[in-house]
């Protein structure tokens, strides 16, 4: 069993922030997939389902980001997943938009959201670091991303989490190099990724 999370705040105010793009990865792949209806579990949002021929459960937890591990480690501990088998669709500063890298562990980069699941469950889960570009100075990223997609943007973050949807079933067997490189593809074929290496 895996256990798909996707990072984001929630109410109907926060919906189109790039903070909020591992939600809208997680309603791409509820979209997709046969999964249950979402209900109120786990101090979230959670539907029950099958990525490929894996069982995923798919959550949006609803404590705000800061607070994502209260929801993520509640999830873990029921359904008894391990590290591995968690993973993490987040906003990454720190990649160009558009693109996408797959991780384990490693450090959280000042994201809050992450570092509440670390700290709840530890550090070696996968996340899936999708990227949303910086706005070029420090001072400028808690506006930014708590700002919602400008009109030349939203092409793009539709473009790659339907890709990431299209895909998650390389993500369920484990197949995470493959995966990025079907996004990539994936997103040089939708023409909202400039040329250049995955």
């Amino acid at each position: 069993m895996k256990l798909f999370v996707g990072l984001g705040n929630p109410g109907r105010a926060y919906a189109g922030n790039r903070h909020n793009i591992g939600f809208m990865a997680i309603d791409a792949i509820l979209r997709r997939y046969p999964f249950a209806p979402l209900r109120a579990r786990f101090q979230g949002q959670a539907a029950e389902g099958a990525v490929g021929g894996e069982r995923v459960i798919a959550l949006k937890p609803t404590t705000f980001m800061n607070d994502s591990g209260r929801s993520v480690g509640e999830a873990a501990r029921y359904y008894k997943i391990e590290l591995p088998d968690i993973l993490v669709f987040h906003d990454e500063l720190d990649l160009a938009p558009g693109r996408l890298r797959v991780k384990i562990g490693g450090g959280n980069a000042g994201h809050n959201g992450l570092r509440s699941i670390s700290e709840h469950i530890g550090n070696d889960y996968r996340r899936v670091r999708i990227g949303i570009g910086h706005p070029g100075d420090k001072d400028l990223v808690h506006d930014y991303v708590l700002s919602n997609f400008g009109k030349a943007e939203i092409e793009w973050a539709v473009a790659i989490c339907e890709a990431i949807a299209a895909n998650a079933e390389f993500l369920a067997e484990g197949q995470d190099a493959s995966f990025q490189n079907k996004i990539f593809l994936a997103m040089q074929e939708s023409g909202t990724l400039d040329e250049g290496s995955p």
